[in-house]
């Protein structure tokens, strides 16, 4: 079984900054792709990013490459994401997860692992 716990989310101006971290439980993530999603109020959940963790290859949406960046503390088993120049359109609850797969996935349905999620809001 494999728990994830999101945390760093908060209430920013627009132009800052977060980082979101993601506690993993499992011991090893070899086999594994960790990702960030985000849910907008009435919107569907949106791939923002993911990372193979044995390949260390990385995949963001494209409307969001150049200020979010994805990242990984082995020995933490920590996944980060560091989000700079936010927008309020960036405001929605930031989902990490995992999936069983060493190829990187964006759809949501591919991965089986998800956290609580951590509210993000940046105001104008």
């Amino acid at each position: 079984q494999v728990q994830l716990v999101e945390s760093g989310g908060g209430l920013v101006q627009a132009g800052g900054s977060l980082r979101l971290s993601c506690a993993a439980s499992a011991r090893t993530f070899s086999t594994y792709t960790m990702g960030w999603f985000r849910q907008a109020p009435g919107k569907e959940r949106e791939f923002v990013a993911a990372r193979s963790w044995l390949m260390g290859n990385t995949y963001y949406a494209d409307s969001l490459k150049g200020r979010f960046t994805i990242s990984r503390d082995n020995a933490e088993n920590t996944l980060y994401l560091q989000m700079n120049s936010l927008k309020p359109e960036d405001t929605a609850t930031y989902y990490c997860a995992a999936a069983p797969t060493v190829i990187v996935k964006t759809s949501p349905h591919a991965y089986d692992y998800w956290g609580q999620g951590t509210q993000v809001t940046v105001s104008s």
